[in-house]
């Protein structure tokens, strides 16, 4: 069946997006991401060249997703907001964190990304030098916490309370009540969120480089 609507780079790379989400960057192959659109294979090479185009635009892609950190203002709640949005974008698609540090041709939204954040720091009066460690600080924490919550065997509230269950049920709580304490008073409680965890990580991460900036 012919494609509703007239293929592009855009669609393609779309179509390529939604293969990932589903089966990981494994999965992205020129007859997958054709077979997604409906198309043949050979019809995606007008508008990417081979799998590598294709890597290099669904990182984009990625990239122009993530809120960019607005100038002026304090640059604690700039990089916050982005830090925030890039979780939200790279939890959708975790599979890209393996792959955005790795692509050798960034394309022009990743470009804008890096010069953005880049100048907020330098604006808030950080240095060269401090601008990258922060940048880098930063991104490990976003990335390390996306891939945390990805392997985690708990997505909802009632998973979260069988599993403690079944760990509590087995733990002997005179042996291990650091351990009991903690699922008991803090992971069982009512308006626990793992998002707190997050947000209060990354606000320590950036009153340390506040300290740091003059």
């Amino acid at each position: 069946m012919p494609p509703s609507q007239p293929l592009s780079r855009d669609r393609v790379l779309d179509a390529a997006i939604r293969v990932a989400d589903r089966g990981g960057v494994e999965a992205i192959t020129m007859r997958r991401v054709a077979q997604e659109l409906g198309v043949e294979a050979m019809s995606l090479y007008h508008h990417l060249p081979n799998k590598d185009a294709i890597l290099d635009g669904v990182i984009d892609a990625v990239f122009a997703a993530i809120e960019l950190p607005g100038a002026g203002g304090d640059w604690r709640d700039a990089i916050r907001a982005r830090a925030v949005s890039a979780r939200a974008v790279l939890s959708r698609h975790s599979w890209a964190l393996g792959l955005m540090d790795s692509r050798r041709n960034p394309g022009p939204a990743t470009l804008r990304h890096h010069n953005a954040v880049l100048g907020v720091l330098r604006e808030a009066g950080f240095t060269v030098a401090m601008a990258v460690h922060a940048f880098s600080l930063i991104d490990s924490y976003v990335g390390g916490f996306v891939l945390q919550e990805a392997n985690m065997p708990v997505t909802t509230r009632d998973d979260v309370e069988q599993v403690a269950g079944n760990i509590l049920e087995h733990l002997p709580e005179d042996e291990l009540p650091y351990l009991t304490e903690v699922i008991v008073d803090h992971a069982l409680r009512p308006d626990y969120d793992l998002g707190s965890e997050f947000t209060y990580g990354l606000d320590l991460i950036l009153e340390a480089l506040e300290a740091r900036r003059g």
